[in-house]
């Protein structure tokens, strides 16, 4: 049990922490969401600063929040460095940088569990193979994951502030923008275990080049225990992620469709709605696997999953009960619509590889297909490719066409290019403009899918068509 003692000793403290018991539930960056017990870290952002609401925190239950400057407070302030005294709860401590206490607070307090941990990273997908990879290790083990996109170098940290003595294994998401991010993300969780999805432009408007990129996300197989402690596992596919098992000393587990990969499936039927099933191949044997999970995509999630699933001992037979009882998260959520369409929302983020894969799956559903697409931002170089990849795609599988934003009209070219009927097709400069028009548009026996990237505001448009009166 993490408590104030032990934060105290591990931020340079000479105290006992058997006289400072009191738990310390987690931690957390905003004073809107403290809970009692937690941890508050003071940290600027981008347009206000943590320090303003020390007190704020401390009021709605934080034991202790750590500061790297002197603040205004009603509450008592401990310097490890200089005081020799430990004043009454609640108070703050000073660090000389709250973002480094972080870190290496929640690192040493990964070192003192002796468990696995996975990290995932990738360009598309890596959040939705962190949502399968715990929940059919979940079937056997308590697992930890970091929840939503808490994959940087503040969500991550947090996370691993969450163990406890009940948790037998950790998933973590590790997201990269720039060079070194995922090499510091590994230092501090010590991975055993590292999933790499594939490489893509996903910002590549600040993480640079298709090289560079893949430089990034090569820092977690780099930062793997050599075997048989450590295990890579990686997208054979994807030529890469294969090319990592040059880079790593850890052992190699690939997984794809083609039979040349260890792990590798063939005779995948997707059947919309009602899932996904297919034969898995391994070491000779083949079995069918199946799951809720929608979309042929969906099959490189679960072969990432079985493989870490294997290499942490769960049997054949424990995963396929898992995968056909446990509940699959995925991003995209289905509803029907005030008018009796489909709706498909994958509006949280967009790249041409989700948004051909979200459309791929637009493509296996009944009804008339209606692709809503925003702009996908933070391609670089590649947003001109990328936009008219997306917009060819759309014109052979969607009936009707809506876009959203100026990069859209890329996509438009491609579109009308493909000799799609120009009067399926709508240009809208914002999500709400969309929105407004969707109201009406969208009737019984429509299936609809909304996807762009997250600036695009596209859940103003999920926002409408949820609308029960």
């Amino acid at each position: 049990m993490l408590t104030v003692g032990k934060v105290l000793n591990a931020l340079g403290a000479s105290v006992d922490p058997i006289d400072l018991q009191t738990p310390v539930n987690g931690a957390c960056v905003d004073s809107r969401i403290v809970e009692s017990g937690r941890l508050f870290i003071a940290m600027p952002g981008e347009n206000t600063d943590g320090h303003n609401f020390v007190d704020q925190a401390f009021v709605k239950g934080a034991v202790l929040a750590l500061i790297d400057h002197k603040i205004d407070s009603k509450f008592p302030c401990f310097d490890p460095s200089a005081d020799a005294v430990v004043p009454e709860l609640p108070f703050s401590v000073l660090v000389p940088n709250t973002l480094k206490a972080l870190q290496d607070l929640a690192a040493w307090w990964r070192a003192e569990f002796d468990l696995p941990v996975v990290g995932i990273t990738g360009s598309v997908g890596k959040s939705s193979t962190k949502e399968v990879i715990a929940a059919l290790l979940g079937y056997k083990y308590k697992v930890l994951k970091n929840q939503g996109n808490m994959n940087n170098e503040i969500g991550l940290p947090l996370t691993l502030l969450s163990l406890n003595e009940s948790h037998q294994v950790a998933v973590l998401e590790m997201g990269f923008y720039v060079p070194g991010e995922i090499d510091l993300l590994c230092q501090i969780a010590k991975p055993r275990i590292g999933v790499v999805t594939n490489v893509g432009t996903v910002h590549a408007e600040r993480a640079g080049d298709l090289d560079t990129i893949t430089q990034g996300k090569a820092e977690l197989v780099e930062a793997l225990p050599e075997a048989p402690d450590g295990a890579a596992v990686l997208n054979f596919d994807d030529l890469r992620v294969r090319a990592m098992a040059e880079k790593t000393a850890a052992k190699v587990i690939s997984f794809g469709l083609d039979e040349q990969a260890d792990l590798w499936a063939d005779q995948v039927q997707s059947s919309g709605l009602k899932g996904v099933h297919f034969n898995a191949h391994y070491q000779g044997q083949a079995y069918q696997l199946s799951s809720e999970l929608m979309g042929k995509h969906s099959v490189y999630n679960m072969l990432a999953a079985t493989a870490v699933a294997l290499e942490l001992g769960m049997s054949w037979e424990e995963i396929i009960q898992a995968f056909q009882n446990q509940s699959m998260l995925q991003r995209t959520r289905l509803f029907t619509s005030k008018n009796g369409a489909l709706i498909l929302d994958d509006s949280y983020n967009a790249s041409p590889t989700s948004t051909m894969a979200a459309l791929e799956l637009l493509d296996e559903l009944e009804g008339e297909k209606v692709a809503v697409l925003g702009d996908m931002l933070e391609l670089g170089k590649y947003e001109a490719e990328g936009h008219e990849q997306v917009g060819k795609l759309a014109a052979k599988i969607a009936n009707q066409i809506i876009l959203v934003g100026p990069r859209s009209k890329m996509t438009e070219s491609a579109i009308l290019g493909a000799g799609f009927d120009p009067s399926h097709l709508h240009w809208f400069e914002a999500a709400e403009r969309a929105a407004e028009f969707l109201r009406t548009a969208v009737i019984k026996g429509q299936t609809v899918l909304v996807k762009g990237s997250h600036g695009m505001k596209m859940y103003k448009i999920i926002a409408v068509l949820e609308e029960k009166s």
